[in-house]
């Protein structure tokens, strides 16, 4: 790789690393899937592969179909929306009616997975944001390096494949401090707000 292209794949890694690590709906998904041990190859591996997806589609100038569309884009924001306040609620449930256990029983491994599988999925898709950030300005980033998109877009890709295999896998570090059923709530308390807050704006924008 010379050095124009290790300059944008470098340059295509900070810049998606800056998007993707704010705090979010799909963060503070993961993070709770990675504390729990809950599924979380196949989460990593839905939220990587989704962003893989997405950032080619921006780099490949779909970017300016989400702008001539702003109408899918609300609705999207009103599904993604609606989906985020019902997560949220589940988690603030929790909250007021801990589990015994955050973690899950083998019994339950199975049904959670597929919970887990669709509720990620949901996460991913239905939030504008996404499309926002990985399509239309990474697209756009992308565009202004010329011969040098793709390599842009690549090493945005692997800024996503890096944060959240350290995301949830790193997550699991915290399990002895979240022994206790208080703590869990604390967790849970903090992914319901970020759900409910996330939601109520998306639906006002929609």
């Amino acid at each position: 790789m010379n050095n124009t292209a290790l300059t944008a794949a470098v340059a295509g890694f900070g810049t998606g690393m800056s998007l993707i690590v704010a705090i979010g709906a799909q963060n503070a998904f993961v993070l709770r899937q990675g504390v729990r041990r809950d599924a979380v190859l196949a989460v990593v591996g839905i939220c990587a592969l989704s962003d893989a997806v997405l950032i080619s589609l921006g780099v490949g100038g779909v970017g300016a179909l989400v702008v001539a569309w702003p109408g899918a884009v609300r609705a999207v924001g009103i599904v993604g929306g609606v989906f985020l306040l019902c997560y949220g609620l589940l988690a603030a449930r929790r909250v007021v009616r801990p589990a015994a256990t955050g973690l899950v029983a083998a019994g339950e491994a199975a049904g959670s997975r597929r919970r887990a599988v669709l509720a990620c999925l949901a996460m991913t898709w239905l939030n504008p944001h996404v499309y926002l950030d990985t399509v239309f300005l990474l697209g756009s980033l992308a565009a202004d390096r010329g011969p040098m998109r793709w390599t842009f877009g690549l090493g945005a890709a692997l800024a996503s494949l890096c944060w959240f295999t350290a995301l949830g896998f790193g997550a699991r570090l915290l399990g002895r401090y979240l022994a206790r059923p208080g703590a869990w709530r604390v967790l849970d308390g903090l992914v319901a707000a970020t759900m409910l807050v996330l939601g109520g704006s998306l639906l006002l924008r929609g």
